[in-house]
């Protein structure tokens, strides 16, 4: 089972799941949007069955304690520094890390940024931003699928969008992978008062640092599903030019983009093969 524990960083507070032997090899799992650390639990406790120590926070703007309002505050520099304090926190000098959606970013840009803290790493559906902006750029099909983040960057509109009707689109943008459980968590966690403006704060703060990335020199393992209505197969497949160490590019057929929850056992079998690497 996970235990949440609450990890206070300056003026923030994270919750933070964790699961699997204190003393195991660390490994740090970051969500995306629009989901929580929960979206980790059906891997995260394989993982920590086969003995590792699991740590899946809430990211800023999730976790109520670290819900700052100005859109600065979620910087990509901001979000890799919370994974650096949280790693200061636990007292671990370096962790495998894996991240979805998002929480590749995340780890994209802490692996290039500070390859002395990260082990491997495992990024899920997104691509390194390199791979993806090129895609935006020159693919046709990339451009069409990320037509939506033009919406999420309108202050208010996205929100009301997202939210209205009982939160009927957001519901919607979560099939096939999480269960109605899951899906109601998230929608409850987004509802709270200024939790999806956060949450939405993550694509209002990209800029030039988010794409103009250095490749990064960790092991790592890159994992597409073939079924993703977000990132398509021109980005998945040149993310292997941004990775000069140890590279593997995982594409799984039929799977959609909330790989963590429809491929759980795969996933987990695919994070321990890179750890154990």
């Amino acid at each position: 089972m996970f235990e949440i524990s609450r990890v206070a960083l300056g003026d923030l507070t994270f919750d933070v799941r964790v699961a699997g032997p204190e003393d195991g090899t660390p490994l740090v799992l970051l969500h995306g949007f629009p989901e929580t650390g929960r979206s980790w639990e059906p891997a995260g406790l394989l993982l920590a069955d086969a003995g590792l120590h699991v740590i899946a926070p809430d990211q800023r703007g999730y976790s109520p304690g670290a819900r700052p309002t100005e859109v600065s505050a979620y910087a990509v520099g901001e979000l890799v520094g919370d994974v650096l304090g949280l790693l200061d926190g636990f007292g671990i000098e370096a962790a495998h890390v894996a991240g979805h959606d998002w929480g590749a970013v995340v780890g994209w840009h802490l692996a290039a940024h500070h390859p002395d803290r990260v082990r491997t790493l495992t990024a899920v559906s997104v691509p390194h931003p390199g791979a993806y902006s090129w895609a935006l750029q020159h693919d046709a099909d990339q451009q069409a699928r990320s037509a939506y983040i033009n919406l999420f960057r309108m202050e208010g509109k996205a929100e009301s969008a997202l939210l209205g009707d009982n939160a009927r689109r957001l519901r919607a943008m979560y099939h096939p992978g999480p269960d109605r459980d899951a899906v109601d968590e998230y929608v409850r966690v987004l509802a709270e008062p200024g939790a999806m403006t956060a949450a939405l704060n993550w694509y209002r703060a990209m800029r030039r640092d988010f794409r103009d990335l250095p490749s990064v020199k960790v092991p790592t393992t890159y994992v597409w599903g073939t079924a993703d209505v977000a990132v398509g197969r021109a980005g998945a497949e040149r993310c292997g030019d941004f990775a000069e160490a140890d590279y593997e590019f995982v594409v799984l057929d039929d799977v959609s983009h909330w790989v963590p929850e429809e491929e759980p056992a795969v996933l987990a079998e695919t994070i321990r093969a890179r750890v154990g690497r």
